[in-house]
């Protein structure tokens, strides 16, 4: 059965970076587009960031545009969220999912048919 683990998440100052990385066990992730999504306390989940399958299509929220930068390895069935010019409000539990055959046109939780457990990331000085 297809999992998915989130790893990379941790404490960093403010204007720091992050890389955050969705690996898969026994399952290649060639036709699964990877959503990044994140939950702050107290608020709703949000997609953030999204690469597609075929085409590397990529997707940001406003809020990660010109600072995140999403990316894959089909090679190592893996995802992974480059995250710089990291702010105290982007402290948040982040996730990954998969879109089978998504094409990252948009990014909403209802597209997704899988979820890792997520990865804590705090940006505190």
């Amino acid at each position: 059965q297809m999992r998915l683990v989130e790893s990379g998440g941790g404490l960093v100052q403010p204007g720091g970076s992050l890389r955050l990385s969705c690996a898969t066990s026994g399952t290649s992730l060639d036709y699964y587009a990877i959503g990044w999504f994140r939950q702050a306390p107290g608020k709703q989940r949000e997609g953030v960031a999204c690469i597609s399958t075929s085409d590397g299509r990529t997707y940001y929220a406003d809020s990660a545009q010109g600072r995140f930068i999403v990316s894959r390895d089909n090679a190592k069935s893996a995802g992974y969220l480059q995250m710089n010019s990291l702010r105290p409000e982007d402290t948040a539990v982040y996730y990954c999912a998969t879109d089978l055959f998504g094409t990252c046109e948009t990014l909403t939780e209802d597209q997704m048919n899988l979820w890792g457990q997520g990865t804590q990331v705090t940006v505190s000085s």
